[in-house]
């Protein structure tokens, strides 16, 4: 399990630890939290952009023989997805998106311009050399092109002001600002192109991750969330964002983004009923997926919180001042009707 500092990735590999697997966690950050979690094999990996990432990666895997390998980290995709023949030399499964696919899910111009393509409603998007044409009185929305986690996101509401904030967001790309309940459908894909699609509004969301949601069924939605899959050519575990709307005017349900990871509130689908989990290890081990496993409750909710993982003391209990104690602190789920 990749990326176990970044909540998706420490979620995922908790809960595959508690459906009895052995876990090997990895991270490039020395104090990422999952590499601290109780019976996992840690390594600190080599970052995603490093040419020697996949010397590093395959070399684990030479070493500890592991019988798959999931991915927290979307960045680091299309490495994996080049590695695969090796990866499969060593016996080592994947389940991975194809390229275009992986593009989409990094590219938000891209993503966008496919939705579009499709006629799935997303919002009007722009790049730095098309601000010409924004409409006036439009609100918008500066992030990163291939930014995560809701970084660097800023709004103004003019072309001017949009044009200033290009020079500050590095890749940015411009979006009409979308109002409305903001949502995530956590979805599993199988190979023949089918979905399920389990949705729950974000209720409160601190630094882009969703701390209070909870679970809706709306048939709307869930067939635009899968018409955007089948668009962008999704398979296995993902989840796609969005907002839907009260308002009449245009349509009542648009489409943000796409991520081909697991979301970091995935939990919420498990608590619902939703064998989530269970059946993304089913279809790495390319059995099939069984969809009725996948559905789930509405009106379920899930309420996330900071716990102290682990506490360093120094050698000896003594303290002083290049050793003082600190706390490693992580989100955790407490769900309720």
């Amino acid at each position: 399990m990749t990326g176990v500092g970044g909540q998706p990735g420490f979620d995922l590999a908790r809960r595959l630890l508690q459906l009895g697997c052995e876990v090997i966690g990895t991270d490039a950050d020395a104090n990422a939290n999952g590499l601290i979690l109780p019976g996992i094999t840690a390594h600190q990996s080599i970052p995603s952009a490093d040419p020697r990432y996949a010397t590093d990666l395959l070399g684990l895997c030479r070493d500890l023989a592991p019988d798959a390998v999931l991915s927290g980290v979307e960045s680091e995709l299309p490495q994996l997805l080049a590695m695969r023949p090796e990866l499969n030399e060593l016996g080592v499964r994947t389940w991975l998106p194809p390229q275009h696919a992986i593009r989409a899910s990094l590219d938000k111009a891209r993503f966008a311009a496919v939705l579009t393509e499709y006629h799935i409603p997303t919002p009007r998007t722009w790049l730095p050399d098309q601000l010409a044409t924004i409409p006036d009185d439009c609100p918008l929305v500066v992030k990163p092109r291939h930014g995560q986690g809701s970084q660097n996101i800023l709004f103004c509401r003019t072309r001017r002001q949009a044009r200033t904030l290009c020079e500050v967001v590095a890749e940015p790309v411009v979006q009409e600002y979308v109002d409305g309940r903001e949502f995530t459908a956590d979805c599993l894909v199988d190979r023949n192109g089918r979905a399920s699609v389990i949705l729950r509004y974000r209720l409160l969301t601190k630094g882009g991750l969703s701390m209070v949601s909870r679970t809706f069924h709306d048939q709307e939605v869930t067939d635009i969330v899968a018409a955007a899959l089948a668009a962008v050519g999704a398979v296995g575990l993902c989840c796609v964002q969005g907002f839907v709307r009260d308002k009449t005017a245009g349509p009542r349900v648009v489409l943000t983004e796409m991520n081909a990871r697991a979301a970091g509130g995935f939990l919420l689908a498990e608590a619902a009923g939703a064998d989530l989990i269970g059946q993304t290890l089913a279809g790495l081990w390319q059995f099939p997926i069984d969809h009725d496993q996948l559905r789930y409750r509405p009106d379920i909710s899930l309420t996330k919180y900071v716990d102290t993982l682990a506490v360093d003391e120094p050698p000896h209990g003594g303290v002083n001042a290049s050793t003082v104690r600190h706390d490693r602190s992580v989100p955790c789920g407490r769900t309720r009707r």
